[in-house]
């Protein structure tokens, strides 16, 4: 997870670059979640940073959008950054997903369409809407608050 102390610059035109951009903009682990639907292994060192970051917010690595925020975040031991909500109610988009032969939901984002993680409802986490947004750290950017 990139660590940035000025949000990054908002690329709306982000989903019309060809893969050759994307490769170049992207790192190889960026660009394998984001735009093959990849995940990160569980418990690694973004894992880690993520549980020890303080107030700010999260924002796409792809395209710049914010995500989520450290108000929804919350530590659900899956071994992934899991936040109970997005930051505004139209930055993800969510898609069915039967990928695995389960039917799972993934969340994506609203500007660019990169794959982010996955969404689970009703695990009984005590969180105000009972869901937990299990997102690849490895595409956040995380922009601490100003008093952080």
């Amino acid at each position: 997870m990139e660590k940035n102390n000025t949000q990054p610059e908002l690329n709306q035109e982000a989903k019309t670059l060809s893969e050759e951009e994307w490769k170049s903009k992207l790192s190889t682990d960026q660009y394998r979640i984001l735009r093959q639907a990849g995940t990160e292994r569980p418990f690694g060192d973004i894992y880690n940073d993520f549980k020890n970051q303080g107030k700010g917010n999260y924002y796409c690595a792809g395209c710049g959008s914010l995500l989520f925020s450290s108000g929804e975040k919350f530590d659900s031991g899956c071994g992934w950054p899991s936040f109970w909500d997005p930051a505004e109610s139209n930055s993800v988009k969510l898609r069915s997903d039967d990928s695995l032969g389960v039917r799972r939901t993934e969340v994506v984002c609203a500007t660019c369409e990169g794959h982010l993680g996955h969404v689970f409802s009703g695990e009984g986490f005590e969180t105000p809407t009972d869901q937990r947004y299990c997102i690849n750290g490895s595409i956040l950017v995380y922009v601490p608050s100003p008093s952080e």
